[in-house]
């Protein structure tokens, strides 16, 4: 397997497929989110493995590949950049010069119809989605999309490789936002609606979907997660998509972003989590 982008996604996705024992080059523009990506791999195969052998040999599975020579040998490439139309076609036109021919490319989208993103393909025969989720070594789930070039061989191949890193792969329709997204999106932008019209607090609608819904986190503990960049990226690209309202991105989702109130990975969102216990944060409401 030949990983193209080493962020949270792409570099995880590359640590679980070298846990299970497959060979992985893991592909980034720069040193450093390869390097991150590794000392995440090894974090995680501490706290899953038994026998140091095993923890080292899955190390020895996972190779840094900042010139992308991997791709000429793989079996299965998997991009994972940016919800970037134009960067992702230009990643794909760069593989499929170096790819074997029987090799197949996949995409880890969570937002853009792959319609869209196999313009240009010389092998869209080759072409699939392969959605994981966020964190990949807890999350089990991976959407499998076809387009309609996809070809059936491509098609099980990909669903077989899902099942065999021990995750469920379940077929989803080529559409914005496939299964999960669709109906996630609208859920998390109507929460942070519901606290722009008064509603209730952040920390209150988060009680009330748990206790309520039995939800393992409200949606702002999850917005956060998530990253509100990355959901105001993902509401953007589906609200351009199916035109309606409940994917359109809420101005306080925008406000926050503007302001760099990206959730946990910046250190504040809905929560500030400068202090210990988080805080909600002051959103001038």
């Amino acid at each position: 397997v030949h990983v193209i982008g080493a962020g949270a996604m792409g570099g995880d996705i590359g640590a679980w497929c070298a846990w299970h024992g497959l060979t992985v080059s893991l592909g980034d523009v720069k040193p450093e989110p390869i390097a991150g990506a590794i000392k995440r791999a090894a974090e995680l195969y501490k706290k899953i493995g038994h026998k140091g052998t095993e923890i080292r040999d899955a190390l020895d599975r996972l190779v840094p590949d900042l010139r992308g020579d991997g791709i000429r040998s793989a079996d299965l490439v998997i991009e994972a950049a940016s919800e970037r139309l134009d960067l992702k076609q230009r990643i794909y036109a760069a593989a499929e010069q170096q790819m074997r021919s029987d090799a197949i490319l996949a995409t880890n989208t969570s937002s853009i119809a792959l319609e869209q993103l196999r313009e240009g393909l010389r092998r869209p025969d080759r072409f699939v989605g392969l959605h994981f989720f966020n964190p990949v070594p807890v999350m089990k789930l991976v959407e499998v999309v076809r387009t309609v070039t996809t070809s059936a061989e491509t098609f099980d191949r990909a669903f077989a490789f899902a099942g065999k890193l021990g995750k469920e792969p379940i077929a989803a329709k080529d559409n914005s936002g496939f299964v999960v997204n669709l109906l996630l999106v609208p859920y998390l932008l109507d929460a942070i609606r519901a606290l722009e019209h008064g509603v209730a607090s952040v920390t209150d609608i988060d009680k009330a979907m748990q206790l309520g819904c039995g939800h393992p986190m409200g949606p702002f503990v999850l917005l956060d997660f998530v990253g509100l960049d990355t959901t105001f990226k993902i509401a953007e690209i589906m609200f351009a998509e199916y035109r309606e309202q409940r994917y359109a991105p809420p101005p306080l989702l925008k406000r926050m972003v503007l302001a760099g109130y990206y959730g946990k990975k910046a250190g504040k969102g809905f929560y500030d989590y400068r202090t210990t216990p988080s805080t909600p944060s002051t959103l001038g409401l």
